[in-house]
């Protein structure tokens, strides 16, 4: 796929249902069958490559740096998080390193890099989680960029970055050292895996989703050239993604509810006569969760937007999703019963995705922090 072609890809992915067929035909076949094997530690890279080539990494992805169709990238991404939650938070990450790559203006980046990542020929990730949480005044900074000829010096470890192997690479941030007077700055940039100094080491064991290729990433002395940096300084750069990074994993949320309504329906011809009695039943979730897709695809619309309240719908949203994700999956166990306290049964996988939709940054504790930091600033003194 080459730059004009990528570039061609959202409209014509907005245009035709060929994304969402091809993104269901392989989430309802060979993901299906691999779905439990991910969630105990396989990583399914020729699944998540064969999703690129049908287009679900580039539906958000427009001309240079315009939005594509950010409501069929989350649709995408829900459909594979309807059967498989490992392999949908994956297919975000993908998507949003995407982001990355086409918003950071670097034409070393947004050639034929962009073009390989969009198509799925090329995987990676982001390691955002502290960085977010670091301007959320939840953590520090744990990468340290020190200014050299030529570019930077990175060091440091991140302990949890997901999609990654050794010809991966991520989007990720460091703090940079400074002269004592001049001002705090962060640059952003595409670390690479098989770069000299990068170590990716083992994480302990998850209760899911153990097929996501989460590692801690120590970098030592890792030399970052002008070719790798996606913005320097990051702040605005954040500030003018954060809400398509945010929207963007919507899908994973959406989608993991979903895919408890579609269990909990499952068990109704046998199991209906005294699920009756239960809270929270697929029709009532069905109608929730149809009507918070409904909000997201209208936020969808306009990704970029900076204005307080779209970012606090964007965040809401989010946090809507895991709690929707939550309530679906437990009272799908609840439903099943018994069957669904297999640790093979689907239902029980799912309970444990939705914890992670739950934790995973931004947090709904994270979310519920920014929605009133930016509540009080619209609030009069």
């Amino acid at each position: 796929m080459n730059m004009a072609e990528l570039q061609a890809a959202p409209q014509q992915a907005a245009a035709k249902p060929a994304l969402l067929d091809a993104v269901r035909e392989i989430a309802d076949g060979p993901l299906r069958a691999a779905a439990e094997a991910i969630d105990r530690g396989a990583y399914p890279r020729e699944l998540l490559q064969r999703l690129g080539a049908g287009g679900a990494y580039a539906a958000h992805l427009g001309p240079g740096s315009q939005a594509g169709d950010y409501a069929s990238a989350i649709r995408a991404m829900t459909e594979v998080s309807r059967v498989c939650g490992a392999s949908g938070f994956m297919v975000w990450c993908q998507q949003v390193c995407g982001l990355y790559l086409q918003q950071s203006g670097n034409a070393a980046l947004t050639g034929g890099v962009l073009s390989a990542h969009a198509a799925g020929t090329r995987l990676g990730g982001t390691g955002m989680s502290n960085p977010m949480k670091t301007y959320a005044g939840i953590e520090t900074m744990l990468l340290r960029a020190t200014p050299v000829d030529g570019g930077y010096r990175v060091n440091g470890t991140l302990p949890w970055v997901s999609n990654l192997g050794p010809d991966h690479y991520a989007g990720v941030l460091a703090a940079v050292d400074v002269a004592d007077g001049l001002p705090a700055r962060e640059i952003m940039f595409l670390l690479r895996c098989d770069a000299a100094g990068v170590e990716l080491r083992p994480c302990p064991s998850f209760s899911a989703m153990e097929g996501t290729n989460t590692w801690a990433v120590r970098c030592r002395d890792v030399f970052i050239g002008a070719d790798a940096l996606m913005a320097d300084p990051a702040r605005p750069f954040i500030g003018r993604i954060r809400g398509a990074f945010v929207l963007l994993q919507c899908g994973f949320g959406l989608g993991v509810a979903q895919g408890a309504i579609d269990s909990m329906w499952r068990v109704e011809p046998q199991l209906g006569h005294v699920n009756r009695f239960l809270e929270d039943r697929p029709d009532d979730l069905q109608a929730e969760l149809d009507a918070l897709t409904a909000r997201i695809n209208a936020l969808a619309a306009d990704p970029f937007s900076t204005e307080r309240e779209h970012l606090i719908d964007v965040l809401d949203a989010r946090a809507h999703a895991s709690e929707l994700a939550l309530r679906a999956a437990q009272s799908a166990l609840l439903h099943a019963g018994a069957r669904g306290y297999l640790l093979s049964s689907d239902v029980q996988r799912r309970v444990r995705e939705s914890h992670f939709v739950a934790i995973v940054t931004p947090a709904i504790k994270h979310l519920r922090k920014e929605i009133a930091r930016l509540s009080a600033a619209e609030m009069p003194a």
